[in-house]
């Protein structure tokens, strides 16, 4: 086990960081309407009184950036942890499917699947996430000395007051950061150099933002308004009807 050097780890972040950013933006230009508009549900927006197309087009645009940009951070924190466990204990990404980080750490090794929070998935998808702990153990267990093989859920925020799952050991928040670099204070040191050049980036991105609501409020009006109202019915059978 190596200390921990912090500076490095500001390091990679303020480099990193900006890939984040860059790909937010990105995922703004290659957006199109139609897309927004098939993967959400027509009546919830109506049920919900919306009125304008600004409106409608904002919330489905909204929806799809906080689920675009939970994926893309959530990369980007696999990437940090992976890196910190490098620094400290040797680890490194793993080959095996469904495995993110694999050390040795205490004469044990340790098979990790990383997620961004606790709630990240159903019951179908943590029984493939155990399958996959097993199907790794097999195949390390016959390429290693070691006898003790530990798999654990580790996720970047939040708490699981029982992290002992049976199968395997789900650490939250400070109990993950801590695992894979062994400063109990690594959860709060990480969060100062995320904003770094922030405000550029954000500007950057809201600016492209701001084009797009234009530009999907045009769209959206020529082919699902009429009299200056949502025609409902146009939006149903483009995104709902049996007839292409």
């Amino acid at each position: 086990m190596k200390e921990l050097n912090v500076d490095i780890i500001r390091t990679y972040v303020e480099y990193n960081i900006g890939v984040f950013h860059e790909k937010r933006i990105y995922s703004l230009a290659k957006l199109k309407l139609n897309q927004i508009l098939m993967r959400k549900n027509p009546y919830l927006f109506k049920a919900k009184n919306i009125l304008t197309a600004q409106d409608l087009v904002k919330t489905l645009l909204d929806a799809y950036l906080s689920s675009q940009e939970e994926t893309i951070f959530g990369e980007f924190l696999e990437g940090l942890a992976v890196f910190i466990c490098a620094e400290v204990y040797g680890g490194k990404k793993s080959a095996a499917e469904g495995i993110d980080l694999e050390f040795d750490k205490d004469d044990i090794k340790y098979i990790v699947t990383i997620k961004s929070g606790p709630n990240w998935g159903n019951s179908s998808q943590i029984n493939k996430m155990k399958d996959n702990f097993k199907k790794a153990k097999k195949i390390l267990s016959t390429n290693t000395s070691k006898t003790n093989i530990v798999s654990v859920n580790g996720c970047c925020y939040g708490r699981d007051s029982k992290p002992d799952k049976g199968d395997y050991l789900k650490l939250c928040g400070q109990r993950f950061w801590e695992f894979i670099s062994g400063n109990n204070l690594l959860y709060i040191t990480i969060i100062e150099p995320l904003g770094y050049k922030a405000k550029v980036k954000n500007d950057e991105f809201y600016e492209s933002y701001a084009r797009l609501i234009n530009e999907f409020t045009f769209e959206f009006g020529r082919s699902f308004c009429s009299e200056g109202k949502i025609n409902w019915e146009a939006l149903l059978k483009f995104n709902s009807s049996a007839l292409q």
